[in-house]
């Protein structure tokens, strides 16, 4: 195992299959000079050429809709969007493009491209901070990946470029300077689908991904301490498709279950996992399902504001506590 930030897990991952599979590509805002805005692709149109990592204008709907393209044509693109909130521009090639061709044209095409983006926080301001995870896992034809480890990073980016069907690959702000153990085998991916319990427990799950994960963890280990609570933790890793098994086979020995996400509670992606947990495990619980999530407000770009905007284990902890 070799120990690596989150950071370099992506460009790890990005570096191994490029040089393995000379159809995939590289293109986005600033990533060349720059690496992007989050230096992941530092060092790789140094080792690559600037045909295969392609500075772009700053025109997101142009990136994907090249990319859409350059991949029906038989390449594997990976285009970086600087934030997810800059994927708005670029909703029809997403939505209406790349997710619908391989349906529509009966089989005839694959769209075998990833859209590396970013979400997250950090005084960005209301129109930087949004997470929009739902958004793309509730349309058909995508696949949504939300990884929460250096590990989990480069595993499911390799499946991802991999994948003949379309990826949303979202990453978090604050993970990319987190570290972890990363295996040194190249090219060993990491499915996209499947869930991971990453704490076993006994009293309540708590299901997250992406950064509430770390959450939710330290979470489980106040309850632990403190309550005498005995938390199983559960990383979905991918929205879509979605591991309801693991989730449901965890809710079915616990009895309860808080659901832990950093989107709105109106109209955010924990509404519709909680729905769907009700209709598969109802005959299991013991409580009503608890949810964590962001209120109903632009996030401010005042810090001590944005502290109290965004979910952290705290929250977790009372919904826990509010269950017995």
């Amino acid at each position: 195992m070799a120990e690596l930030t989150y950071r370099e897990a992506v460009r790890s991952a990005m570096r191994e299959e490029m040089r393995s599979d000379p159809r995939v590509i590289l293109m986005g805002e600033s990533i060349t000079g720059y690496g992007g805005s989050y230096a992941v692709t530092k060092g790789l149109v140094e080792e690559f050429g600037p045909k295969r990592v392609m500075e772009t204008p700053i025109a997101e709907a142009g990136i994907v809709g090249f990319a859409v393209g350059a991949a029906m044509g038989g390449l594997r693109p990976v285009a970086e969007l600087m934030t997810v909130n800059f994927a708005l521009l670029a909703l029809d090639q997403i939505v209406n493009s790349a997710a619908k061709f391989h349906y529509m044209f009966g089989g005839q095409w694959s769209v075998p491209l990833v859209v590396r983006t970013v979400s997250g926080f950090g005084q960005l301001g209301p129109t930087h901070s949004q997470t929009f995870e739902g958004w793309f896992a509730s349309v058909p034809g995508l696949k949504v990946v939300m990884p929460a480890t250096p590990a989990d990073a480069k595993g499911l980016l390799l499946a991802a470029i991999r994948d003949p069907d379309p990826v949303i690959f979202i990453e978090h702000s604050l993970l990319y300077s987190t570290k972890g153990e990363v295996p040194e085998q190249e090219g060993l991916e990491v499915p996209i689908g499947r869930a991971a319990v990453v704490r076993e427990g006994t009293d309540v799950t708590l299901v997250g991904y992406s950064r509430m994960l770390l959450q939710a963890l330290h979470a489980a280990e106040v309850l632990e301490r403190e309550d005498g609570v005995s938390c199983e933790v559960i990383d979905l890793r991918t929205l879509r498709p979605l591991d309801y098994p693991t989730v449901v086979e965890s809710v079915g020995h616990t009895h309860r279950v808080v659901l832990c996400g950093e989107d709105w509670r109106t109209g955010g992606f924990g509404g519709n996992l909680l729905s769907e947990i009700q209709d598969r495990s109802f005959d299991d619980l013991d409580a009503p399902i608890a949810r964590v999530a962001m209120r109903d407000i632009p996030l401010p770009y005042s810090r001590k504001l944005e502290q109290q905007l965004i979910p952290a284990s705290q929250q977790i902890v009372d919904a826990v506590r509010r269950m017995s």
